[in-house]
Protein backbone atom coordinates (compact mmCIF):
# COMPACT_ATOMS: atom_id res chain seq x y z
CA UNK A 1 0.00 0.00 0.00
CA UNK A 2 1.49 3.63 -1.22
CA UNK A 3 1.51 5.62 1.83
CA UNK A 4 2.13 9.67 1.50
CA UNK A 5 2.92 11.98 4.33
CA UNK A 6 2.03 15.22 4.40
CA UNK A 7 4.22 16.73 7.28
CA UNK A 8 6.50 19.82 7.95
CA UNK A 9 10.00 19.07 8.92
CA UNK A 10 10.40 20.79 12.85
CA UNK A 11 6.89 19.88 13.99
CA UNK A 12 6.45 17.33 16.90
CA UNK A 13 2.87 15.89 15.59
CA UNK A 14 4.45 14.36 11.75
CA UNK A 15 7.36 13.31 13.43
CA UNK A 16 5.80 11.22 15.58
CA UNK A 17 4.59 9.48 12.87
CA UNK A 18 7.12 9.63 10.64
CA UNK A 19 9.12 7.36 13.46
CA UNK A 20 6.80 4.79 14.17
CA UNK A 21 6.12 4.37 9.83
CA UNK A 22 9.79 3.88 10.09
CA UNK A 23 9.74 1.29 13.35
CA UNK A 24 7.21 -0.47 10.99
CA UNK A 25 9.75 -0.51 7.94
CA UNK A 26 6.96 1.04 5.59
CA UNK A 27 8.10 3.39 3.06
CA UNK A 28 6.26 6.43 2.32
CA UNK A 29 6.15 9.54 0.10
CA UNK A 30 6.68 13.16 1.60
CA UNK A 31 4.70 15.71 0.87
CA UNK A 32 6.22 18.81 2.68
CA UNK A 33 3.16 21.54 4.36
CA UNK A 34 4.80 24.93 5.00
CA UNK A 35 3.62 25.83 8.24
CA UNK A 36 5.14 29.24 8.22
CA UNK A 37 3.52 30.20 4.95
CA UNK A 38 0.56 28.72 6.12
CA UNK A 39 0.13 26.12 3.49
CA UNK A 40 -2.45 23.56 5.91
CA UNK A 41 -4.61 26.40 5.35
CA UNK A 42 -4.45 26.21 1.62
CA UNK A 43 -7.53 24.71 -0.20
CA UNK A 44 -5.83 21.71 -1.76
CA UNK A 45 -4.89 20.74 1.73
CA UNK A 46 -8.07 21.83 3.50
CA UNK A 47 -9.48 19.23 1.68
CA UNK A 48 -7.33 17.16 3.05
CA UNK A 49 -7.96 17.37 6.69
CA UNK A 50 -10.35 19.69 7.39
CA UNK A 51 -8.76 20.83 11.13
CA UNK A 52 -5.89 22.50 8.52
CA UNK A 53 -3.32 20.47 10.70
CA UNK A 54 -0.51 18.14 9.72
CA UNK A 55 0.19 15.41 9.59
CA UNK A 56 -2.06 13.47 6.86
CA UNK A 57 -1.35 10.26 5.71
CA UNK A 58 -2.76 9.26 2.86
CA UNK A 59 -2.83 5.49 1.94
CA UNK A 60 -3.21 3.94 -1.70
CA UNK A 61 -6.53 3.22 -1.46
CA UNK A 62 -8.00 6.25 -1.22
CA UNK A 63 -8.00 6.94 2.69
CA UNK A 64 -7.02 10.21 4.48
CA UNK A 65 -5.78 9.75 8.16
CA UNK A 66 -5.55 12.72 10.58
CA UNK A 67 -4.50 12.95 13.96
CA UNK A 68 -0.94 11.85 15.22
CA UNK A 69 -2.24 8.68 17.83
CA UNK A 70 -4.58 7.74 15.31
CA UNK A 71 -2.59 7.55 12.33
CA UNK A 72 -0.09 5.26 15.21
CA UNK A 73 -3.07 2.92 16.29
CA UNK A 74 -4.31 2.68 12.73
CA UNK A 75 -0.38 1.43 11.91
CA UNK A 76 -0.16 -0.98 14.54
CA UNK A 77 -3.58 -2.65 13.56
CA UNK A 78 -2.57 -3.02 10.40
CA UNK A 79 1.29 -3.86 10.45
CA UNK A 80 1.08 -5.39 13.75
CA UNK A 81 5.13 -6.47 13.83
CA UNK A 82 7.01 -4.67 15.28
CA UNK A 83 4.63 -3.82 17.75
CA UNK A 84 4.34 -0.49 19.10
CA UNK A 85 2.37 -1.51 22.45
CA UNK A 86 2.75 -4.40 24.40
CA UNK A 87 1.00 -7.24 25.17
CA UNK A 88 -0.10 -7.38 28.41
CA UNK A 89 -3.57 -5.20 29.02
CA UNK A 90 -2.06 -3.06 31.93
CA UNK A 91 0.98 -2.45 30.00
CA UNK A 92 -0.54 -1.02 27.04
CA UNK A 93 -2.47 1.25 29.17
CA UNK A 94 0.70 2.64 30.63
CA UNK A 95 2.15 3.16 27.52
CA UNK A 96 -0.94 4.92 26.03
CA UNK A 97 -0.75 7.16 29.18
CA UNK A 98 2.55 7.87 28.58
CA UNK A 99 2.05 9.24 24.73
CA UNK A 100 -1.23 11.07 26.50
CA UNK A 101 0.82 13.12 28.69
CA UNK A 102 2.51 15.02 25.69
CA UNK A 103 -0.35 14.62 23.23
CA UNK A 104 -2.90 16.00 25.61
CA UNK A 105 -1.30 17.77 28.27
CA UNK A 106 1.71 19.13 26.80
CA UNK A 107 1.88 19.88 22.82
CA UNK A 108 -1.79 21.58 22.51
CA UNK A 109 -0.93 24.13 24.92
CA UNK A 110 2.32 24.94 22.73
CA UNK A 111 1.91 24.05 19.24
CA UNK A 112 1.77 26.86 16.46
CA UNK A 113 -1.88 27.97 16.87
CA UNK A 114 -1.15 28.61 20.21
CA UNK A 115 2.21 30.79 20.21
CA UNK A 116 0.44 32.91 17.16
CA UNK A 117 -2.73 33.29 19.86
CA UNK A 118 -0.16 34.76 22.56
CA UNK A 119 1.66 36.85 19.95
CA UNK A 120 -1.73 38.20 18.92
CA UNK A 121 -2.89 38.80 22.54
CA UNK A 122 1.04 40.74 22.87
CA UNK A 123 3.35 38.05 24.61
CA UNK A 124 6.66 38.65 23.61
CA UNK A 125 8.97 36.25 22.86
CA UNK A 126 10.55 35.44 26.66
CA UNK A 127 7.02 35.46 27.93
CA UNK A 128 6.01 32.79 24.95
CA UNK A 129 9.05 31.03 25.81
CA UNK A 130 7.87 30.90 29.36
CA UNK A 131 4.47 29.23 28.86
CA UNK A 132 6.06 26.91 26.56
CA UNK A 133 8.43 25.62 29.44
CA UNK A 134 5.80 25.48 31.98
CA UNK A 135 3.66 23.27 29.84
CA UNK A 136 6.89 21.05 28.86
CA UNK A 137 8.03 20.64 32.63
CA UNK A 138 4.87 20.09 33.85
CA UNK A 139 4.65 17.27 31.47
CA UNK A 140 7.76 15.81 31.99
CA UNK A 141 7.77 16.15 35.66
CA UNK A 142 4.97 13.44 35.52
CA UNK A 143 6.41 11.39 32.69
CA UNK A 144 10.07 11.00 34.26
CA UNK A 145 9.17 8.78 37.06
CA UNK A 146 7.20 6.70 35.00
CA UNK A 147 9.95 6.04 32.92
CA UNK A 148 12.75 5.80 35.38
CA UNK A 149 9.74 2.40 36.68
CA UNK A 150 9.06 1.31 33.21
CA UNK A 151 12.09 2.14 31.04
CA UNK A 152 14.79 -0.53 30.42
CA UNK A 153 16.26 1.52 27.60
CA UNK A 154 13.51 3.20 26.17
CA UNK A 155 10.39 4.77 27.77
CA UNK A 156 8.50 0.82 28.68
CA UNK A 157 10.93 -1.87 28.35
CA UNK A 158 14.08 -2.11 25.69
CA UNK A 159 12.38 -1.63 22.93
CA UNK A 160 10.26 1.41 21.37
CA UNK A 161 6.83 1.76 21.76
CA UNK A 162 4.32 4.40 21.13
CA UNK A 163 5.28 6.40 24.13
CA UNK A 164 8.47 6.92 22.32
CA UNK A 165 7.09 7.74 19.09
CA UNK A 166 6.12 10.89 20.69
CA UNK A 167 8.45 11.53 23.91
CA UNK A 168 11.10 11.91 21.46
CA UNK A 169 9.54 14.71 19.51
CA UNK A 170 8.62 16.53 22.69
CA UNK A 171 12.18 15.93 23.70
CA UNK A 172 13.44 17.95 20.36
CA UNK A 173 10.53 20.40 21.37
CA UNK A 174 11.78 20.89 24.88
CA UNK A 175 15.51 21.57 23.62
CA UNK A 176 14.64 24.20 20.93
CA UNK A 177 12.51 26.12 23.66
CA UNK A 178 16.25 25.95 26.00
CA UNK A 179 13.77 23.55 29.35
CA UNK A 180 16.71 22.46 31.23
CA UNK A 181 16.27 18.24 31.12
CA UNK A 182 18.65 18.06 34.07
CA UNK A 183 16.07 17.11 36.33
CA UNK A 184 14.56 14.31 33.57
CA UNK A 185 17.78 12.03 33.41
CA UNK A 186 15.38 8.82 32.32
CA UNK A 187 14.04 10.82 29.49
CA UNK A 188 17.34 11.77 28.66
CA UNK A 189 18.64 8.83 28.53
CA UNK A 190 15.68 7.57 26.42
CA UNK A 191 16.95 9.99 24.24
CA UNK A 192 20.12 9.13 23.81
CA UNK A 193 19.46 5.44 22.70
CA UNK A 194 16.72 6.80 20.47
CA UNK A 195 19.65 8.81 18.98
CA UNK A 196 21.43 5.67 17.75
CA UNK A 197 18.39 4.00 16.65
CA UNK A 198 18.08 4.55 12.56
CA UNK A 199 14.32 3.97 12.64
CA UNK A 200 14.69 7.63 14.97
CA UNK A 201 17.74 9.03 13.40
CA UNK A 202 15.98 8.69 9.90
CA UNK A 203 12.94 10.70 11.28
CA UNK A 204 15.08 13.35 13.23
CA UNK A 205 13.44 16.56 11.72
CA UNK A 206 16.92 17.71 10.47
CA UNK A 207 16.93 14.95 8.04
CA UNK A 208 13.73 15.63 6.35
CA UNK A 209 14.13 16.85 2.51
CA UNK A 210 12.47 20.46 3.48
CA UNK A 211 14.46 20.83 6.66
CA UNK A 212 15.76 24.61 6.74
CA UNK A 213 19.54 24.42 7.20
CA UNK A 214 20.96 26.78 10.09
Amino acid sequence: MALTLHSYWRATAPYRVRIGLNLKGLPYDYAPVNLLKAEQNDEAYAGLNRQELIPALRTGDGHVLTQSLAILEWLEEVHPEPALLPKNPFDRATVRAMAAIVACDIHPLNNLRIQKQLTALGVDDAGRNVWTQRWINDGFRALEPMVAVHGRGFAFGDAPTLADCLLIPQVYSAERYAVDLAPYPAIRAVADAAARHPAFAAAHPDNQPDAVKA
